[in-house]
């Protein structure tokens, strides 16, 4: 079974993980932030994997310390859940609409860390959620992870539904990236043989 515990404290929060790949279990995420809550539980959900989070942070100032440290945290999970990388597919790429909006995302489990997102700004808040932090937590996810991920928004209108769709395409694209294909034999997707 491929999973990872993280558990992270600095003086702005306090962030346990529990990651479980390949699993259909209803996720327990508490962030404290509501809607990213709800982010990430569509995310757990769409990927195929299984989160037991809770984190803690100085939501006094704002969200962006606890959605930062979530990105990395969860990204140090799945790097940790994933160990050699053999016999996955590596890449994984998901175009996902949601009514008024439509974002794909791709993935590249490379090793190497890269983001780029592309589309309208985002810039407004769902309630006190500041649409900025997704970007936040996409790109530490993406670091920490060690993979390449390029995110693009083509359209949308809705501020909640172009949120879902960039997390649902991500998911998707994510649990492709991650599944095991069958007869590879346990072989690393890497012309160099190893993915570090």
């Amino acid at each position: 079974m491929r999973k990872a515990e993280i558990k992270r404290k600095t003086s702005e929060t306090d962030i346990s993980i529990r990651l479980v790949l390949d699993s259909i279990e209803k996720s327990s995420i508490s962030t404290g932030v509501p809607f990213f809550d709800h982010m990430l539980d569509a995310m757990a959900r769409h990927g195929h994997f299984f989160l037991d989070m809770a984190c803690g942070g100085d939501y006094e100032l704002d969200d962006h310390h606890t959605i930062e440290d979530t990105g990395i945290c969860l990204g140090r999970a799945f790097k940790k859940a994933l160990g050699d990388k053999a016999g996955i597919a590596r890449f994984g790429h998901s175009a996902v609409p949601m009514d008024d909006a439509l974002a794909m995302s791709v993935v590249d489990l490379s090793g190497r860390s890269y983001f780029l997102y592309t589309g309208p700004e985002l810039s407004g808040y769902i309630n006190r959620y500041s649409e900025e932090l997704t970007l936040e937590f996409l790109r530490s996810f993406a670091s920490n992870a060690e993979m390449n991920l390029h995110v693009m928004l083509f359209y949308g209108k809705n501020r909640h539904h172009i949120h879902e769709a960039i997390f649902k395409s991500l998911a998707v694209a994510l649990g492709n990236a991650c599944a095991i294909l069958p007869g590879l034999g346990g072989i690393v997707p890497s012309t160099k043989g190893t993915i570090s």
